[in-house]
């Protein structure tokens, strides 16, 4: 199953969904008509109940996403105004990625920067290959980054590495970025997609109500103290405590099997 257009490619693989994108020309720029895909794309992979997890990856072997689509500039973001349509579909994407209740794992292979290490920070945890390098150029262009990125950079790296970062607007190796906290795994480059895909099947065949629940108090957390949703997360805990899939683990667990969970 194919959803998307021919830049921003969905594909569900199982009970994997992949959310590709797909301009290597442009080492996988994205393009405005890109970001307002990607949130469709997200939309049905969430509405599928058979997919457990969504994988993030850019087409070749050049680039997760390089940045924006520069060439639309003149276009899109050649004033504030147009900016600020460029930042509704952009933001509003990573939005969902943020938002999306299944886990998502951003799989980084090449160039990783600026709005492309955006994306990769709304990913749950991110793998990368060592040929990988990321950075965000902001100060190289004038352009000003919103809150709530700069508030998932600072959350992974804190605060004097988010200003190093973003101040010098240099790239960093995938070893340095892993040291920052920018990722949280390294591998060679013949070992990504297999690394990838273990760690997606893993989650796939785990408890979907246990996700959701440790995905949201996980949230919750980073949620300032006055804004938490603590009757949600009680509410999720009962769900679970109340699920056929919590029946299946005691049995499987009795009966030395494995578990096969089916989301309620």
């Amino acid at each position: 199953m194919k959803l998307g257009t021919d830049k921003l490619i969905g594909e569900k693989d199982g009970a994997i969904g992949w959310l590709i994108f797909n301009n290597p020309e442009r080492r996988n720029a994205m393009s405005y008509e890109m970001w307002e895909a990607t949130s469709e794309v997200l939309d049905a992979f969430a509405a599928d109940p058979d997919i457990r997890v969504v994988v993030m990856k850019g087409a070749g072997d050049k680039a997760f996403v390089s940045g924006a689509d520069i060439s639309q500039f003149e276009k899109t973001r050649r004033d504030a105004e147009t900016t600020a349509i460029y930042s509704k579909a952009s933001d509003g994407a990573r939005r969902r990625m943020a938002d999306l209740e299944k886990p998502l794992i951003a799989m980084i292979r090449g160039f990783c920067l600026g709005g492309g290490l955006g994306v990769a920070l709304a990913a749950d945890f991110r793998i990368a290959s060592t040929d990988s390098q990321f950075g965000i150029p902001a100060a190289k262009l004038s352009i000003a980054y919103g809150f709530d990125g700069l508030k998932s950079l600072v959350a992974l790296v804190g605060p004097g590495v988010a200003k190093q970062i973003l101040y010098t607007g240099r790239r960093y190796p995938a070893e340095v970025a892993l040291r920052m906290g920018l990722i949280e795994e390294v591998v060679p480059p013949e070992k990504l997609e297999e690394t990838v895909r273990d760690y997606a099947t893993t989650i796939a065949e785990n408890a979907p109500l246990s996700i959701r629940a440790t995905k949201h108090t996980i949230r919750q957390i980073y949620t300032d103290e006055s804004k938490r949703d603590m009757a949600l997360l009680e509410r999720l805990a009962r769900e679970a405590a109340d699920s056929a899939d919590f029946a299946e683990g005691r049995r499987a667990f009795m009966e030395k099997r494995k578990p096969v969970f089916i989301g309620r």
